[in-house]
């Protein structure tokens, strides 16, 4: 019984101790509630629904949240810090460890930032950072954070697409008539608001530096 749900709002779960009943309310005519929806086809080839799936090597889940994605990412970082600890054992200099970690950890674990850091989860955040703490605490020094480097990234990114007129998203960054910041994005959703082009917008404008 407790099984049963309805996501459609005119369909109604009336529960009783020993039954179960649903009624449905058709209003002019809208029989949508009840008839089975038609499979998505492209080329007419029926399109899986799937709960998750890769795109350019980032994991995108069908709720649009980053979790298995980032476990992705700390999975393969956490692989190669075997590697690390060895150059440790080897007594290798310093700069040599940092140098294979930017290449080889640091990459894995920034790999499409801009696209999934905004939105993660505290959770998911302090996941990386754990993994951060592991390499400094093997090479001896304090790694670049996230946050950083997402940042840099970032902004790095976003002037790139400013001074492209061509680019199908450089009319989103849209300069004020002061000429010294960008027109700020209307969102609706958190989830607007932690993507790529509203996030970049206010740390242009953080940043103070002419556009």
């Amino acid at each position: 019984m407790n099984s049963c749900t309805s996501s459609h709002q005119s369909v109604k779960l009336l529960t009783f101790v020993d039954d179960t009943t649903l009624i449905g309310l058709i209003s002019k005519g809208d029989e949508s509630a009840y008839r089975t929806q038609p499979p998505i086809t492209l080329d007419n080839s029926p399109v899986a629904t799937v709960d998750s799936f890769r795109f350019l090597g980032t994991i995108i889940s069908r709720d649009l949240k980053w979790e298995l994605n980032i476990s992705s990412l700390i999975k393969k970082a956490q692989q190669r810090m075997f590697f690390l600890r060895q150059l440790k054992k080897f007594n290798l200099p310093q700069t040599m460890m940092v140098q294979f970690y930017t290449s080889i950890i640091e990459s894995i674990l920034t790999f499409s930032i801009t696209t999934w850091f905004p939105a993660a989860s505290v959770r998911d955040k302090s996941r990386l950072r754990r993994v951060i703490r592991s390499a400094e605490r093997v090479i001896g020094c304090d790694l670049p954070s996230l946050q950083a480097l997402h940042d840099s990234r970032a902004l790095k990114r976003a002037r790139k697409i400013m001074a492209d007129p061509s680019h199908p998203s450089h009319g989103l960054f849209s300069p004020l008539p002061s000429g010294r910041r960008l027109r700020s994005i209307k969102t609706n959703t958190v989830r607007h608001r932690n993507s790529f082009f509203p996030t970049a917008t206010s740390l242009i404008n953080m940043a103070r530096v002419p556009l």
